[in-house]
């Protein structure tokens, strides 16, 4: 059953993506990833977060829309998924108003349920299964191929979770980045043990 915060129900999809990335950046944490894959419904909270834009050097969509970074410009509440150093796959939500460019890259996840499933796929155990952005695109079986997805349906959800109060959540550097490197716009829930780095 689900419970009301606000006048929101926990398992309903985000009513804020259309703000701004760091506003949504925050907001996410203590949402829902939800995987259906082999059968198993997967169920992850999200703990951690960065915001990009087309106003930061550090952003994809930076340099304008591309086809590469055409999703970001689209409407929010898609997936947007990239491949990066040539072996790792990391996913983002898009935000914002369609036309402008933004996403939150979700940095890392604490599971639910399903753990054992999760560290076998990654042949690890314990937080190291999701507390990282390639690390939890392939303990969920998250690749290019699912690039503009619909986050409202299909095998791959979002939802609605327990808020987390602004005194639990910390405002950092965001990680492995060159340009806008001191921008304080990662996010993510202070003591969380998936946090890929406090």
């Amino acid at each position: 059953m689900w419970s009301v915060v606000g006048n929101r129900a926990i398992g309903t999809f985000p009513d804020f993506l259309d703000n701004d990335a760091t506003t949504v950046a925050r907001r996410l944490l203590g949402c829902v990833l939800v995987r259906q894959i082999n059968g198993r419904t997967i169920r992850l909270r999200i703990v951690e977060t960065e915001s990009y834009d087309e106003r930061d050097a550090a952003s994809h969509s930076y340099r304008g829309r591309t086809p590469r970074t055409d999703v970001m410009f689209g409407p929010s509440g898609h997936l947007y998924v990239y491949f990066t150093y040539g072996m790792h796959y990391c996913c983002n939500v898009v935000t914002g108003k369609e036309g402008e460019g933004s996403a939150v890259l979700i940095r890392a996840l604490e599971p639910l349920d399903h753990q054992e499933y999760l560290e076998v796929v990654r042949n690890q155990t314990g937080v190291n299964v999701t507390n990282g952005p390639a690390k939890l695109c392939a303990a969920l079986g998250i690749t290019r191929a699912m690039n503009g997805r619909d986050l409202r349906e299909g095998d791959v959800q979002l939802q609605i979770g327990q808020p987390i109060p602004a005194k639990d959540i910390v405002a950092a550097p965001r990680i492995g980045i060159s340009q806008n490197k001191h921008a304080l716009r990662r996010f993510y829930i202070r003591t969380n043990a998936y946090v890929s780095k406090c």
